[in-house]
């Protein structure tokens, strides 16, 4: 499968696990809807600004969006939760608790690495 559908399909596939709209999605990211649906189906790439706005959103890796293997993607996921019922503010707040989440999570990988 090309990237870009890769992409998109799992874009799509975060955003209906959590049930967020394709409405909510294009205003957290500030596009039209029409580029969400057009970023789910491949026709356009997805900004790396925006694809990082994602994952954050999401609670994931950059590297799972890019992920074909839906079971390896299951376990990436650091927090499942439904986001439809929060507004634009508590998505941005989620996004950055989800960076935190992210950058916790690497920052103890290394820690015991070094050990």
């Amino acid at each position: 499968m090309k990237s870009d559908n890769i992409i998109g399909t799992n874009i799509k596939s975060f955003r209906d696990r959590r049930g967020i709209r394709q409405e909510d999605l294009a205003q957290f990211l500030r596009v039209k809807r029409e580029v969400v649906s057009y970023y789910e189906t491949g026709a356009r790439d997805v900004p790396i600004d925006n694809l990082n706005k994602i994952a954050d959103l999401f609670g994931i890796d950059l590297a799972t969006l890019l992920e074909e293997d839906i079971d390896i993607q299951k376990v990436d996921v650091a927090f499942a939760f439904r986001t439809s019922e929060f507004s634009a503010e508590d998505m941005k707040v989620i996004s950055e608790f989800g960076k935190i989440v992210k950058n916790y999570i690497k920052i103890n990988k290394l820690s015991q690495n070094e050990h």
